[in-house]
């Protein structure tokens, strides 16, 4: 039996979702496929524009086409590992990590520093009009993959800090 002199296969640094998420849309895990997940991965609440993934991923070493990242974002967005929200001041695309709970949790997004937070304590009904929503979907023989509810504001690292009286 020949031994391999192949080195062990890298550990998996993303996530087993996000993975199978990867492998039902046929995308292979390639070195720029890894980058630009971990961009994310590195700050779960951050998104991120277009050029701000370049200039992060040139900053690292990552010498990466503008036009190949633009179609490995949507083709990250498309599979579910990433999410694409519209920046209505500059009319670009942020990208963020996507839930990995089917994303039904609504979520905030500050307008000025760009994070996320996921409501996961959203109420019942909130919920309950999401998986409505599939299911009228799954009647008209389409297949939902999320749904997805941004509340935008400024949140509370953001606002300004009233002085002390």
């Amino acid at each position: 039996m020949p031994v391999s002199t192949r080195p062990p296969k890298e550990p998996a640094l993303v996530p087993a979702e996000i993975q199978a998420r990867l492998e039902r849309a046929g995308l292979r895990r390639t070195l720029a496929t890894r980058a630009v997940l971990g961009l994310f991965l590195a700050n779960p609440q951050g998104t991120l524009s277009h050029a701000q993934a370049l200039a992060s991923l040139t900053a690292r070493g990552l010498d990466i086409n503008r036009v190949t990242l633009y179609r490995l974002l949507d083709r990250l967005a498309a599979c579910g590992a990433l999410q694409r929200h519209a920046n209505d001041d500059a009319r670009t695309w942020r990208y963020g990590l996507a839930d990995t709970d089917e994303g039904l949790a609504p979520r905030f997004e500050c307008d000025a520093c760009h994070r996320q937070f996921r409501l996961t304590e959203a109420s019942e009904p909130t919920r309950a009009v999401a998986t409505d929503l599939f299911r009228t979907l799954a009647s008209l023989g389409h297949q939902g993959q999320r749904v997805d509810v941004a509340i935008h504001g400024t949140c509370a690292s953001c606002l300004p800090q009233e002085p002390a009286a």
